[in-house]
């Protein structure tokens, strides 16, 4: 079976931005966003959804973060979008209960054409590194709008904000590597409609 590759670029006054996703990898990360942590964030979802990602972001960094994260969030987005294809065969559902360490958060994915996006993770500090904590909304409802997923996240026990951050990334990545995942049962798309 090939793999399921994407390769789209972005290109405005405030950032230009490249994203490689093979849905099909080993988890081997090349990451340059000019935010550390979100670079850590981001290998980490590559590695544990076992995709093969690169991503190469210069931002407005100078102006702040947002541009840059909200902005890597839509790109990713359309490389998923793009990546999974018509969907025939997929699972379309995904879903992880993830522990770190003392947190323990519910991601759950549904790659069903339409955007929507719901958490209920609740920051305590304004930045992790140098991340702003805000822009964790900011990525993820960007991703979401821009693959049209349905993506939840619950926070059943919050701690420490890096754990939760990481645990919500992490547990993204394993709900997607299994939505986007082939069930030999399937031979269409799972849809009662025909078409997703």
């Amino acid at each position: 079976m090939e793999h399921r590759i994407a390769e789209v670029e972005r290109n405005t006054k405030e950032t230009k931005i490249r994203v490689r996703l093979d849905l099909d990898g080993t988890g081997k990360a090349q990451i340059e966003t000019g935010i550390g942590f979100f670079d850590h964030m981001l290998n980490g979802f590559a590695r544990h959804g076992l995709f093969d990602l690169e991503v190469k972001v210069c931002g407005d960094l100078e102006v702040d973060g947002h541009h840059t994260v909200e902005d890597t969030g839509i790109v990713l987005g359309e490389a998923i979008r793009q990546a999974v294809g018509e969907k025939k065969g997929i699972r379309r559902y995904g879903s992880r209960i993830l522990p770190m360490d003392e947190v323990l958060v519910l991601c759950a994915v549904d790659l069903c054409g339409r955007p929507y996006y719901r958490s209920d993770a609740e920051f305590t500090v304004e930045r992790i590194g140098g991340l702003d904590t805000e822009l964790v909304r900011e990525f993820f409802y960007a991703v979401s709008y821009a693959a049209a997923m349905n993506l939840h996240f619950k926070m059943i026990s919050p701690g420490n904000n890096h754990h939760m951050a990481e645990g919500m990334f992490k547990a993204f990545a394993k709900a997607l590597d299994e939505a986007t995942g082939y069930d030999p049962r399937i031979t269409d798309v799972l849809s009662t409609k025909g078409s997703l």
